[in-house]
């Protein structure tokens, strides 16, 4: 890159920052907006540059995938403890992977049959649509203090049902090009590929490091290897064909509840975790901003009635898949997710950055 479009993209850089930490600072100087969460805050005030045609930056799905993307699934999992996980893995496991399926089957049903838009097409919507990304719900549960258990069901959906998401919307891309057939053995081989690569490139770099940072004691050192992992793991798990959500989710839970145990002192580890902290703060600060600057008014109003469509169907499958899936887990397991938890869990499956950037190889899913 030419010295001056460096100079510009930092200039575009400090500006959508300089507009974010502004917003950051609103609650502060004003009551007023203390009543909307900080996140929310941040998609309306993108909104509102974009009504006014003011762009901060090229918002690309390659920009949330590489570089917004692997530090906030890496902090998450960092935090996730695993005690918690096993303890709710059949809920978590249902949602993942039959909650994909409904949400995909109700909303290639909706626009098919109600919007006229192709079979092919709307299950590739319903695909790149599937995986709940709830960033703004969990940040707003920890500022109420809501409960651990319904945190650990919800990032635990969401870090995990991407690898069912990722492995039907290539399925499905490939059976619209004619390149494979509708059959169940393609559709497994995929799924244990995808995940199997993530799962296996993740557990490497997580316990490679874990034994690492056991033989000294350099707080940043060991603050800067995990930085490495997030980002490093993502890449060479996209590269070799699997997910790199996947493999992040398994290297930060390596890492959070094994490695920070056997290789980082108490202090290390606080260090460590207040960085990613600050981090997933920073990211998401400037993630929030720029989805509601990306807004196109126009082609929303275009789209409106499959858009509206869309939402709806994602809506009530949704709930169809939260209600009926925590009855058959209360079924099977003695640890029951009572009726309000499971409405907040209906409400709580948002789809944000990564539904935003499933547009892999510059595919237009509307022509």
């Amino acid at each position: 890159m030419s010295e001056v479009a460096i100079e510009e993209n930092l200039k575009q850089f400090l500006l959508v920052l300089a507009v974010s930490l502004s917003v950051a600072t609103l609650p502060q100087v004003f009551s007023w907006f203390r009543r909307i969460p900080y996140t929310l805050l941040l998609v309306i005030v993108g909104l509102g540059l974009a009504l006014v045609d003011v762009r901060l930056i090229n918002l690309s799905p390659g920009l949330i995938l590489f570089i917004f993307l692997p530090p906030l699934l890496f902090e998450s999992a960092w935090n996730l403890k695993w005690s918690d996980v096993k303890h709710d893995l059949v809920p978590i496991c249902l949602y993942a992977i039959i909650g994909v399926v409904i949400s995909i089957a109700g909303v290639a049903f909706g626009l098919n049959q109600l919007a006229g838009i192709s079979l092919t097409t709307a299950l590739l919507i319903g695909a790149s649509l599937s995986a709940t990304d709830p960033v703004s719900v969990t940040a707003l549960f920890r500022e109420l203090g809501v409960g651990k258990r319904l945190l650990t069901l919800m990032e635990g959906e969401s870090l995990f049902n991407d690898g069912m998401a990722v492995v039907a919307f290539n399925f499905l891309l490939a059976f619209s090009l004619k390149t494979t057939d509708l059959t169940l053995q393609p559709i497994l081989v995929e799924f244990f590929t995808v995940v199997g690569i993530g799962i296996g490139v993740g557990s490497l770099i997580g316990f490679g490091i874990s034994y690492l940072t056991q033989r000294f004691d350099l707080p940043l050192v060991e603050q800067s290897f995990t930085l490495v992992s997030a980002y490093g793991t993502y890449l060479i798990t996209e590269n070799l064909g699997g997910s790199g959500v996947i493999g992040v989710v398994t290297a930060g839970m390596i890492l959070g509840n094994f490695g920070s145990r056997i290789g980082m002192n108490p202090r290390t580890r606080l260090i460590v975790t207040e960085f990613w902290e600050f981090l997933a703060f920073f990211v998401n600060s400037i993630v929030f901003l720029l989805i509601g600057d990306q807004m196109h008014y126009v082609v929303l109003g275009e789209n409106l009635p499959a858009i509206a469509l869309t939402i709806a169907g994602m809506i009530v499958t949704r709930a169809i898949a939260i209600y009926l899936l925590s009855s058959l887990s209360n079924r099977l397991v003695a640890s029951s997710i009572p009726i309000p938890e499971q409405t907040v869990l209906w409400w709580g499956g948002l789809r944000g950055s990564v539904a935003f950037a499933k547009r892999k190889g510059g595919i237009s899913l509307w022509h």
